[in-house]
């Protein structure tokens, strides 16, 4: 599933500029934060890994319904699942929005089948599987609502660079949540790979967004929003 991003799977939502409802006058400089590198992981064998992610064991950690929640979704709303991997969240996305569309992103084209023979066999056509590069959503500017990135941005190596990419896709007044493992989780990457929440919110405010620390809690993660 992912080289450069975790899930991009789990393996498989911001135009830059001013964020909505901000003054017209540039945000403050935000200091850069010490550098983590990305973890590389290959994510072949989709069909394996499903036996892995799609569990209710993961389920009692990720809290997927919580992280749903979250969103804050509509029924007709555009959302894009960045790294979706075995397509876990991507096809309670799916029900959640059954007016609108899903589009499923992952690196690794063994997901991408994966995903798509999922939404025909769950009967979920709102739900679109699409293969992308490590370095670019390759998503088309102010055309998606929300954005979820779950146990993915470990694995980017150029964060800042995604997160103006992930900016540019979202319409006025849509949101990014990226969600990844705290620092004594005990599940997630390796202690050295995992992301203190500060370098997120900072990334996202140079990418132009509203960068903030959603007040839903998880047991092993945090949610990061970006608003335009």
């Amino acid at each position: 599933m992912v080289p450069a991003m975790h899930r991009l799977a789990l393996i498989t939502l911001i135009a830059c500029g001013t964020p909505r409802g901000e003054p017209s006058a540039p945000p403050p400089a935000v200091p850069q934060p010490e550098h983590h590198s990305a973890m590389h992981h290959r994510f072949d064998h989709a069909d394996e890994w499903a036996k892995v992610w799609d569990t209710p064991e993961r389920d009692a950690w990720q809290q997927p319904e919580r992280v749903v929640a979250a969103l804050k979704l509509g029924p007709r709303m555009v959302i894009a699942d960045i790294g979706a991997g075995t397509g876990y969240f991507s096809v309670r996305l799916a029900r959640a929005v059954p007016d609108g569309q899903v589009i499923a992103t992952d690196i690794e084209p063994d997901m991408v089948r994966h995903i798509t023979e999922r939404a025909a066999r769950e009967q979920l056509p709102n739900l679109r599987a699409v293969q992308t590069p490590p370095t670019d959503p390759e998503l088309a500017p102010a055309s998606i609502d929300r954005i979820l990135v779950v146990d993915v941005w470990h694995h980017i190596d150029d964060r800042d660079a995604y997160a103006r990419a992930l900016a540019r896709a979202l319409r006025p007044g849509g949101k990014l949540a990226i969600v990844d493992f705290k620092r004594e989780s005990s599940h997630g990457p390796p202690p050295e790979h995992r992301l203190p929440p500060d370098e997120i919110l900072g990334a996202l405010t140079r990418a132009g967004l509203r960068a903030s620390l959603s007040a839903t809690e998880l047991p092993e993660q945090y949610i990061v929003i970006g608003a335009r």
